[in-house]
């Protein structure tokens, strides 16, 4: 395994303060095409609250500003309801899957190209940490959908349905799932252009571990 670094650092969020810096990142990325939706990003919602939610940051080195950001919100074995459950029915074969969704991934204008494929990464490594069989994604671009389908996600749904999604902006989008227990083998046996970033390349850029931000929490109620 080769190392590599980025030039910029991604983290989860451990205070509010960073809560905050990625909800601006998020309402500046989607208010661009959609004023009225980015002003509801402005602030945190519910779901980033959750326990079972862990959201990450990306900050550039040398300024220090945030410059990209995603959620991860996992099921786990805990029972918790993933935003995209009640808009979407499973499939009998998703059913009983430990399941992940990751939203809200935005970079700004101008960040570096890897910063998205970053954040992909994180939400990979994030599925395998908890434990998740399959990552779930609402995609509304054509550009967006091809490049998770590149990146192995598959439809949900066989017919390819759309479907409105409420908390994004109720408008209408794919959903694809990528299987995390199978997805490592078939980049290998494709000989994907992005296996050695996603598997064969240690990232000291990259922290997905939540544990500093769990254990602040806990020292915070105590």
């Amino acid at each position: 395994m080769t190392d590599e670094s980025l030039s910029f650092t991604l983290r989860p969020a451990e205070t509010h303060e960073d809560l905050l810096a990625a909800c601006e990142v998020r309402a500046q990325a989607y208010g661009h095409h959609d004023p009225a939706f980015g002003s509801q990003l402005a602030a945190p919602d519910a779901i980033d609250s959750s326990p079972w939610t862990h959201v990450y940051l990306c900050e550039d080195k040398i300024s220090g500003r945030v410059v990209g950001t995603m959620r991860a919100q996992a099921t786990s074995l805990n029972g918790t309801q993933l935003q995209i459950d009640r808009y979407v029915e499973l499939p009998a074969s998703y059913r009983g899957c430990a399941r992940a969704e990751m939203t809200r991934l935005a970079a700004v204008r101008g960040a570096d190209p890897f910063v998205r494929l970053a954040l992909f990464k994180a939400a990979y490594l994030f599925c395998i940490e908890q434990g998740v069989g399959l990552l779930m994604i609402g995609a509304r671009k054509p550009s967006l959908v091809r490049a998770y389908e590149q990146l192995g996600a598959r439809d949900i749904h066989a017919d390819g349905r759309l479907v409105q999604l409420g908390y994004a902006g109720d408008l209408p989008h794919r959903v694809l799932g990528l299987d995390v227990a199978t997805v490592e083998n078939d980049w290998r046996d494709s000989n994907h252009a992005l296996l050695d970033f996603m598997t064969g390349t240690r990232h000291a850029d990259i922290r997905v571990s939540v544990e500093r931000r769990l254990r602040n929490v806990v020292e915070a109620v105590v």
